[in-house]
């Protein structure tokens, strides 16, 4: 029996140790595109790993407390169904980390394709939204640009600043125009109003999508 739990120890650390090189391997080889990828991913059972992300040296960490664990058991005498558990316990972690090696690259394409089809629905979302809005006469991929967003806020800006200079031009007319004139200057008047009021909303709309445009870097930057 003596013999049996040395052989049974001896051939679990060196199954681990094995295992330990092929995972430093694996790490080294990560790079920062994919741990960043996988930075919040639970690639294991709760039961068999406290672990999330691309790193799989905790694992290793953790199959060694259970090797220590297992030959204090031994140690102790331990019931035998309770020492049996305990070895398939760490079998199937190390069958679980051995898997793991295996798909990491299918992992990171999972997520990447993951992300890619968040950000598409997302792009699609705000396209409907932009229909919507009742600006689409403005270019909607303006929107996703930081510099031709502010090159079309600057653009509305100086369209609001000469209707209000025309309103202000007719305004002083109006005082010394002819009665049979007056009519059609208050008309053009009014909608030069319109269209100002409509470039404000405009400006208004730019801005709020300046704003959700740049939330994410100032998040980002924090």
């Amino acid at each position: 029996m003596v013999l049996n739990t040395e052989q049974l120890l001896n051939t679990l650390k060196s199954q681990l140790k094995s295992l330990e090189q092929e995972v430093i391997q694996h790490d080294n080889r990560l790079a920062s595109t994919q741990r960043k990828l996988l930075q919040d991913t639970e690639r294991f059972n709760s039961a068999l790993f406290m672990q999330q992300g691309a790193l799989l040296m905790p694992c290793i960490e953790q199959i060694r407390s259970s090797i220590n664990q297992l030959e204090k058991q031994i140690r102790l005498k331990l019931a035998a169904h309770t020492i049996a558990l305990s070895c398939e316990r760490i079998q199937d972690r190390f069958t679980a980390v051995k898997r793991a090696l295996q798909t990491t690259s299918l992992d990171v394409k999972s997520k990447h394709q993951q992300r890619s089809s968040n950000r598409a629905r997302f792009a699609k979302r705000q396209q409907q939204s932009h229909q919507d809005s009742g600006f689409g006469w403005i270019a909607s991929n303006v929107l996703h640009n930081s510099h031709e967003i502010y090159q079309e806020l600057n653009k509305h800006l100086n369209w609001a600043k000469k209707f209000e200079q025309k309103i202000a031009e007719m305004e002083s007319k109006l005082e010394n125009c002819h009665s049979a004139d007056k009519i059609n200057l208050q008309n053009d008047i009014l909608l030069m109003h319109r269209r100002l009021g409509k470039c404000r909303q405009a400006i208004s709309y730019i801005e709020d999508r300046i704003q959700a445009f740049e939330r994410p870097y100032q998040s980002h930057n924090r």
